[in-house]
Parts: C-alpha cells; structure tokens; sequence
C-alpha cells in the first residue's frame, strides 16, 4: 500500500521564508537528479509525491530537508526545502522553519543522523522493481514497522547494530512499498550506493 506523504509526527512548524547560512545548490542538484530518474516525483492517479532529500552542514540536530509535497516539482528551488531545527525520536516530534512543512519523512532522516555522526546525506527514493530486489538483500526494516514514526527510528538503530547499516549505507522498507534509503557523508556517496544497485537492474 502507498501512504507516502501523511506526516505521522507531531509537528511544530515555524512559516518563514528560507534563511539558509549554507548554499545548498548541491543539494537542489541532487534531488533534480532523483527526479530525472523517477525515483523523486509524483503518483498521479493519488495526488501525492514520492521521495526526498537532506543535508546536514553543521553538528547538532538541524539539517535542510525537501519540503512536504514537493515530489511532483521540477526543477526544485530553495522555496521547496525548509529547515529541521530539532527533533525528540521518543515523543514523535519534529520542529522545522522555512516556507514549507518538513517532508513526512523527517522522522526517519532524523534517526539516521542521530545514529551515526559522519553521515550527512540521505536520500530517500521509491522504486518498485529496485525495492523488490533489495528486500532482504540489504539490511530490511520490518514489515509492521510504519515510516516516518519513532517505531521506525528505533527500527534504524537496530539496523545499525545487527545488520552492518553503516557499512551497507543502503535500507529497504519492507512497510513502506517502493521505499528505499540510502546514506552518506555526501550526497555524492549516497546516489553512488543508491546508482551500484540501480545500475544492476535488466
């Protein structure tokens, strides 16, 4: 079933136009790239977008995120992103400023950042015939375990702990159809592991 797209935490969202310190020009440019692909972009018949994109540029909990809703835009502009400002995995909660809500995904970016420290790059991505040959093949979130929820944040940890995450850099969510994460400590590394696996496909 897909059910991307319904945030699933409680959000506090601060309206303001983007006040980035960093230039994200790579970031737009990456998440211009998953969309050229299909693997960022929009289901039609539901109305709803697919797929997103973080960086992280300093210590701490905030990272720039693609807004909520965003899938079917192309190109991508600042006004698309907005900024995570901080997070509680335990109580469901995400704080974010900027133009937009933060993507419904926030959650799972979060936990990825919150346990390992070198990354600062995710990408997020649906792909039907990808995910159906990574699952299991890769280090594979449970099935009854929903994204974007603190279930799945702790689902992340164990990943990390028993099945090599930080190594594999690569997830697939067997209760998220079509979803599959990827990681780095750039966005390059991250659409590298992501293009070893997409590259391998008939």
């Amino acid at each position: 079933m897909i059910d991307e797209g319904y945030i699933k935490f409680e959000l506090f969202w601060e309206q303001q136009p983007n006040d980035f310190k960093f230039d994200i020009s790579n970031l737009m440019h990456w998440r211009d790239k998953m969309h050229e692909l299909n693997l960022i972009g929009n289901y039609p018949d539901l109305g709803i977008g697919f797929g997103n994109i973080s960086q992280k540029f300093e210590k701490g909990n905030e990272f720039v995120i693609s807004g909520t809703q965003t899938g079917d835009i192309y190109p991508i502009a600042e006004k698309h992103f907005t900024t995570v400002t901080n997070y509680d995995l335990a109580a469901n909660s995400v704080w974010c400023r900027g133009p937009l809500k933060a993507s419904s995904e926030s959650m799972t970016h979060a936990a990825i950042y919150e346990f390992d420290e070198s990354i600062k790059a995710v990408i997020h991505v649906h792909h039907m015939e990808l995910w159906k040959q990574l699952l299991d093949r890769v280090p594979t979130s449970k099935a009854d375990v929903p994204y974007g929820t603190p279930e799945m944040g702790m689902e992340i940890k164990r990943l990390f702990d028993e099945e090599n995450l930080a190594t594999e850099r690569i997830m697939a969510m067997a209760g998220h159809d079509e979803g599959i994460i990827t990681f780095g400590a750039t966005l390059e590394e991250a659409e590298a592991v992501l293009m070893d696996y997409y590259n391998q496909l008939d």
